[in-house]
């Protein structure tokens, strides 16, 4: 049985990025499955650090959007989604290509969730591990 609250296609989601961070890094969501939700990253001059790496910060915006998204997904109303805590292992340096992420959730509770994405090497090698965890918002009338 599918996790997610709300209904939207990929088509959706990636005009959720547009105009702002996940749009300017090229991160595009490429499948929603039952319990999973995946995007891309490019490994190019937008998210290379100096050294001709994949910059570790650019590997947490993917992971952050990911799970933030994801975390919507679960929520019904106008209830929003915000991080709180992320931790990110870099384990393995990816010099091109394109990465993948895959985002499923740990806990999803009333008040907060927590998410582990993997992301991927072009070679399907698991190259950084994320832990996010986010708040679910509820937002109040107007007084």
């Amino acid at each position: 049985m599918a996790i997610w609250q709300r209904d939207m296609t990929l088509t959706e989601l990636n005009q959720l990025g547009r105009g702002n961070l996940a749009e300017t890094l090229g991160i595009v969501f490429t499948a929603i499955n039952e319990e999973t939700l995946e995007a891309t990253l490019p490994v190019d001059s937008r998210t290379r650090q100096p050294f001709g790496l994949l910059h570790g910060g650019a590997s947490v915006a993917l992971a952050e959007t990911l799970g933030s998204v994801a975390g919507y997904l679960c929520t019904t109303g106008e209830e929003r989604i915000v991080g709180l805590e992320i931790n990110a292992s870099h384990l393995r340096p990816v010099r091109e290509g394109e990465v993948r992420g895959v985002c499923y959730a740990l806990h999803l509770g009333r008040n907060h969730q927590r998410w582990q994405i993997d992301i991927f090497d072009p070679r399907q090698r698991l190259c950084c591990s994320v832990r996010l965890t986010t708040a679910v918002l509820s937002v109040r009338g107007k007084e």
